[in-house]
This record gives C-alpha cells, sequence and structure tokens, in this order.
C-alpha cells in the first residue's frame, strides 16, 4: 500500500476471473441456441416484426437457489404452452440498487450476512443460470456493477438499466455493448427524457475503460444497441396509463427511437402494491387490443408466495419489493395469452 493510496480501503480480496468461472460452467450448445433464438425474437418484438407480448417475470431478486429453481420449474411450461402469444423471460436479479444502505443482492452478500462472498455470489449466480436456460426459459437481469456483467451475460436474452443508473454515461457506454436488447427505465422522478437520451446514446458507438474475460484492463469499442428500448416504471406519479403511453409514443417517434416500450407493472407504477399489478398488466392489454401497438411488453413481479419478508424465513417469498404469489401468475399469463 502507497503512503497516499488506499487510505480507506480496509482489505482487498481477489476475484475470480470471468473466463476461469466460463470454463466451469460452461454455456452449452443448446443453451446457446436458445439464448440467440430467444434475443432475436424479443428484438423482433420491439421493432414490431413479431406481434406476441413480451412478458418479464420472476422474483424482485434472487435470495434463495432453491425457491428460484421451484420457481423457473413452475415457470417453464408456461412459457413453451403460451409462446404462441407470448414470450416469455424470466427476471433473474442478482443486484440490488440502494436508495442508502442495504442488501445488495445475491452476488454480493449471497449469505445475507454481510459476508461479501462474492465468488461463491458469482459461481452461483452462474449455476443457476445455466439450469434455468437448461429448462429452456431465457432469462433477464438488470446490470447494476460494470464489471460483473463479464461472468454473466453470455446467459442473458434481456438487460435492464435501472431508474437509479440511467443519467450514468459508464451504463449508457455498457448498454451499448451488451449482446442483448437492453431496457432503460424512466428516472425515479418519472421522468421519461432521460431515459430517451440513453436510448439514443447506446445507439451510438463508444470507447471506455472495463475488464477482458481474463480480468485484465482494456478498453472496450463498442458497435452500439439498436435494441435499447423505454421501460415505464413510474414516479412521482403512474405512467402505464394511456394518456402516459401515448405520450411516451410520440416521444419515442420524435427521437426517431424504432423500438417499442416495455410498461413495468410494479415499482412506482403500482406504488409497490403488488396486488395492483394484475390490474396495470390489464390495463396495457387493453390499449395493445385498442391499437397501441408501441406497447410490446410488461414487467411483472412474482415470486411463489406473495407478498414480502425482512428476513428469509417464508419459503418462495420475497426480501426485497412485494411480489404477487404463483397461483395468481400462473392466472394472469394465461389471460394475457388469450
Amino acid at each position: 500500500m502507497g503512503i497516499n493510496d488506499d487510505l480507506r480501503i480496509r482489505r482487498i480480496r481477489a476475484l475470480i476471473a470471468p473466463a476461469i468461472l466460463e470454463e466451469d460452467i460452461p454455456l452449452t450448445a443448446d443453451g446457446q441456441q436458445l439464448i440467440r433464438s430467444a434475443r432475436s425474437d424479443i428484438s423482433a418484438i420491439l421493432h414490431g416484426r413479431d406481434e406476441r407480448l413480451l412478458v418479464i417475470v420472476g422474483p424482485c431478486s434472487i435470495h434463495d437457489l432453491e425457491a428460484a429453481h421451484d420457481y423457473a420449474g413452475r415457470l417453464a411450461p408456461y412459457a413453451a404452452n403460451l409462446k404462441d402469444k407470448l414470450l416469455i423471460v424470466m427476471r433473474v436479479y442478482f443486484e440490488k440498487p440502494r436508495t442508502t444502505v442495504g442488501w445488495k443482492g445475491f452476488i454480493n452478500d449471497p449469505g445475507i450476512d454481510d459476508s461479501y462472498r462474492v465468488n461463491e455470489g458469482l459461481r452461483s449466480a452462474r449455476q443457476l443460470l445455466a439450469d434455468i436456460t437448461a429448462l429452456g426459459l431465457p432469462t433477464a437481469t438488470e446490470f447494476l456493477d460494470t464489471t460483473f456483467g463479464q461472468y454473466l451475460t453470455d446467459f442473458i436474452s434481456w438487460g435492464a438499466i435501472g431508474a437509479r443508473t440511467v443519467e450514468s454515461q459508464i451504463h449508457r457506454q455498457l448498454a451499448s455493448g451488451l449482446s442483448m436488447p437492453v431496457g432503460i427505465k424512466n428516472a425515479t422522478s418519472g421522468n421519461i427524457e432521460v431515459a430517451l437520451d440513453a436510448i439514443v446514446a447506446a445507439e451510438r458507438a463508444h470507447l471506455f475503460p472495463s475488464l477482458t474475460k481474463e480480468g485484465a484492463p482494456a478498453l472496450l469499442e463498442t458497435t452500439g444497441n439498436h435494441d435499447s428500448h423505454l421501460v415505464l416504471r413510474g414516479g412521482a406519479a403512474p405512467n402505464y396509463d394511456a394518456e402516459s403511453v401515448n405520450a411516451a409514443a410520440a416521444a419515442l417517434a420524435e427521437r426517431n427511437i424504432e423500438t417499442g416500450l416495455v410498461v413495468d407493472c410494479s415499482h412506482a407504477n403500482s406504488s409497490k402494491d403488488p396486488q395492483r399489478q394484475p390490474m396495470i398488466a390489464r390495463d396495457a392489454l387493453r390499449q395493445r387490443r385498442g391499437g397501441q401497438d408501441k406497447l410490446v411488453g410488461l414487467m411483472l413481479e412474482s415470486h411463489l408466495v406473495a407478498g414480502r419478508q425482512d428476513q428469509p424465513q417464508t419459503y418462495g417469498q420475497s426480501i426485497t419489493d412485494a411480489c404477487i404469489g404463483w397461483e395468481e401468475t400462473a392466472e394472469l399469463l394465461t389471460e394475457l395469452a388469450m
């Protein structure tokens, strides 16, 4: 440690290189085909070439591997049986943005005990993605830390840039180089202009410092992501209603953004009341049937057991945002496919 360096760093721990983890938990040939197909199909939905509804559904965050496997096992048959009407992608979110402090998600702290066994979190996260992919389910996640993606992105079919990072230049640059469609949320205030700025930025080529799969520092040069798109998650007021969606669609056209938009049925749109999510989903479905073809997808926070808890005591219940339960999820997915 230098005389003037790392004065506020208590400890430095080495991380496994992404390439080693990829070798230990490889993506199979069948998995590669599934993810290529899902990414292509999502792109087609976003650009209006596929009339199916994109549905990104699953737990607010992963904290229990057994429950995550259980949920995926229940969701996979619905994804297969409803595939003519819905493209179902499972939320597999491993990181949590915090307004101040709190549990930062499964990768950072898989034990939920402030032990920060990050290498264990990365390995378990990648194995879970491999297991879910083997069921035939595409997966979605939020990119919060800009280095963790190197460990997981080959398994991801849909990515998100969240409301707290939408104005971050480095996240916009990251989105420009990601290999999958990326949904960009409006700011926590509800402002969609910053999200539109982010989409325009993500469509452009960028050059920025990052890490290689071997863990070496490098400059990455991107080509731009033309599958980046708007996610309406509400703010000071909900923005899933027809007036808000129509205004957002007009704003996309004004910016010459060709992709459609996704309505997040949770977060500020539901005022974090999970029981409002089905109502919001049905409202969005009515808008689509009424001719709003820019509304191409929905996001739902769902788990095995409805609600939330502060500590992991009830199996299959969220420890972050409250979710709808499995039975209601199954009924809603069937209804959306009618």
